[in-house]
Parts: structure tokens; C-alpha cells; sequence
């Protein structure tokens, strides 16, 4: 249960989760991200470093650039399963307060 819980704990980060919808488009470099998500530089690659290390993304170094994007394994159709939850079962009862 402990490693369940931290791969909870995560993803629900504020920042983190900003990120992890941003990569969900598109890859994007870490400037990418920053200007999608509005967030600093340093708090975006601190962020990325967290999800980096539980294999969350990845990263490709392309010239002088490098890309993140999501685990296509299976990061992406877990959120393609939290997706399809929400829009079968939810009917827009599950919005949090600060999303109205």
C-alpha cells in the first residue's frame, strides 16, 4: 500500500498535475510547459524531476532541447480510464470547489 499511496500523493500535486495535463496535448520542452501551465522555470523542472523519478515522463534529448512526455505505457491509458470514469459516471457532480 505504501508505494500506492506515494503514486497518489503524486499526482495529487497542484503543479504536477498542471504538468501532466500540459504533456497529455503534446510533448514540450521545460519552457513549454512553463509558459502552458504559468508556472516558474525551477518549480516546473523540480516538478518534472518528481515525475521523472517514478517514471510518470520521460525526457529525449532533440538537438539542444530536451522533450518530456507522458509514460505512453501507462501513465496515458490510466488518464484515458480517468477520463472515460468522469464523463460515464460523474455527470459533473465530481467538480471540485476551486474548479467551478
Amino acid at each position: 500500500m505504501k508505494c500506492s499511496s506515494y503514486f497518489f500523493n503524486v499526482v495529487s500535486n497542484k503543479t504536477r498535475w498542471k504538468i501532466i495535463q500540459s504533456l497529455y496535448q503534446s510533448k514540450k520542452c521545460v519552457k513549454e510547459i512553463c509558459e502552458d501551465i504559468k508556472e516558474e522555470q525551477s518549480k516546473v523542472s523540480h516538478n518534472l524531476k518528481i515525475l521523472a523519478d517514478c517514471n510518470f515522463v520521460f525526457s529525449k534529448k532533440e538537438k539542444t532541447r530536451k522533450t518530456y512526455f507522458l509514460n505512453k505505457k501507462t501513465i496515458v491509458p490510466l488518464f484515458k480510464t480517468v477520463e472515460k470514469h468522469m464523463k460515464d459516471f460523474c455527470n459533473n457532480k465530481c467538480v471540485c470547489k476551486h474548479e467551478k
